[in-house]
């Protein structure tokens, strides 16, 4: 009889160091926003070289618009170690995407993308440190 995994509790540190080790949303989802966000645009931030025109008004981060995208500025080996080359810079579909869903049960959409990258779903919750 097989055991359910553990869930792993983890902070805001954790989420870190859980995405830094996996980079799977990068390699699944089409990362699209609106143009101006991007360095062609005055105050824009994204640099607009690695984007692509989608068209009149979004565009997205290169490679993520193909049959098996993978974000331009995604760095390291999937599952293992990642970083983004930007991430200071990143656009509004990085910054606003959610690990956890309020009740503090991560996102199901990360295991979906893990499984479509062949890794092992997790089974983590995030608490907040006191």
């Amino acid at each position: 009889m097989q055991s359910k995994p553990t869930t792993i509790c983890i902070d805001t540190a954790g989420v870190e160091a859980l995405c830094q080790s996996c980079g799977v949303c990068c390699s699944t989802f089409r990362i699209s926003f609106y143009w101006a966000e991007t360095t062609a645009a005055e105050g824009g931030y994204v640099p607009v070289e690695m984007t692509e025109q989608m068209n009149l008004y979004r565009a997205c981060m290169k490679g993520t618009s193909q049959t098996n995208p993978k974000c331009s500025a995604l760095t390291g080996t999937l599952g293992e170690s990642v970083s983004c080359s930007i991430y200071e810079n990143r656009p509004s579909p990085c910054r606003e995407y959610e690990v956890f869903m309020p009740d503090g049960s991560l996102n199901p959409r990360c295991n979906q993308a893990r499984a479509k990258h062949g890794l092992p779903p997790l089974d983590v919750r995030f608490v907040p440190a006191v």
